[in-house]
């Protein structure tokens, strides 16, 4: 297994308000991390920006015109979303760093993998809004980008503690694309309910996993059970991994009761379908993730899953009632049982 970490010091020039909870900290944890990779003989590379035609794949230009004009200034983009005056070129930054993994992972042999440690985050980024922190949809602007390079289908998944109502809405008609999602429900950003299953010729290729407060790592391994045989039954050329770490049981944002250990098992899922419906291409990138010491964590699980150091049968088994998988898997399933099983 080969993987490459795509990050770069100028994550840390994105700044937002004393005690916002995405925080120029949370850069230097990512920066501390690659380090750590890169000594351990990792591939860590610099990333590219994105161009204004790779953002247009997703965005509106006239909300792209809107943001480029933020440069150089410190705006309130809504009540949660800010800019610095940097923000308008990281963000860019972001989001190419992720177009770079694709590159890579598309040009290289089967079994490349690739991360983009970035911030912002980009999944609440909608064609023409910015919210929950997020400017552009660094994960969607790569799923299309996959598509402009000639992969027929594309699934991205989605295991942040918040719905990626952005990616959602992006691909909610495409039948190339398909986007699972498994979040806390209901909570911000109130999206993502087991009705939300895409329209028209997308219909059925929205698949969101609505969840209870309180959710233990053994409701979020059943989910990514189901997870898991959706995807293999899809055949994806690319998976690609939106990598929140706010389910963690330490996050201050979020109220699930998830497990470091928990998310390298996730990620390993997420991977293993991988490595039998797509010659083990995955490209995942970061997300939301609040207490620092859990994002550190985090980050070094899904690493060590992602380039095979930690074997799925070398992890603690989940552990807990799945008492919320089994209600979230009963909601979901009139929606889509005639599409997968449930």
């Amino acid at each position: 297994m080969s993987l490459a970490v795509f990050t770069s010091d100028r994550f840390a020039d994105h700044l937002t308000p004393p005690g916002h909870p995405e925080r120029v900290e949370r850069a230097e944890v990512m920066q501390v991390v690659a380090s750590e990779f890169r000594k351990g003989g990792g591939a860590v590379l610099d990333p590219r920006v994105a161009t204004e035609e790779e953002l247009a794949r997703v965005h509106d230009r006239a909300y792209l015109g809107l943001i480029r004009e933020t440069a150089g200034r410190a705006t309130a983009l809504d009540p949660d979303t800010f800019t610095s005056p940097d923000t308008y070129d990281v963000a860019r930054l972001a989001a190419g760093a992720v177009l770079a993994g694709v590159d890579h992972v598309l040009g290289a042999r089967p079994g490349a993998r690739a991360l983009a440690m970035v911030r912002p985050p980009g999944h609440h980024s909608e064609r023409n809004r910015a919210m929950g922190f997020c400017l552009f949809n660094n994960i969607a602007i790569a799923a299309a980008h996959a598509r402009a390079k000639g992969l027929a289908r594309v699934a991205i998944v989605d295991y942040d503690v918040h719905h990626g109502n952005g990616t959602q809405w992006m691909f909610y008609d495409d039948p190339s694309v398909l986007f699972i999602s498994s979040h806390q429900y209901p909570f911000y950003p109130g999206t993502g309910a087991a009705g939300d299953i895409g329209t028209g010729a997308g219909t059925g290729l929205t698949v969101n996993f609505p969840m209870e407060a309180g959710g233990t790592d053994a409701d979020f391994e059943k989910v990514y059970g189901v997870a898991g045989a959706i995807l293999r039954k899809f055949r994806p050329g690319l998976i690609l991994l939106s990598a929140g770490f706010d389910a963690h049981a330490d996050d201050p944002l979020g109220g699930m009761r998830v497990t470091t250990a928990q998310f390298a098992r996730l990620t390993a899922l997420i991977a293993a379908a991988a490595d039998e419906c797509c010659q083990g291409r995955i490209v995942a990138v970061t997300e939301g993730g609040y207490d620092l010491a859990a994002l550190a964590g985090s980050l070094r699980a899904a690493i060590g899953a992602l380039d095979g150091s930690t074997a799925l049968a070398d992890l603690p088994p989940a552990s807990g009632d799945p008492r919320r998988a089994d209600a979230t898997l009963a909601a979901v399933r009139p929606h889509l049982a005639k599409f997968w099983t449930i």
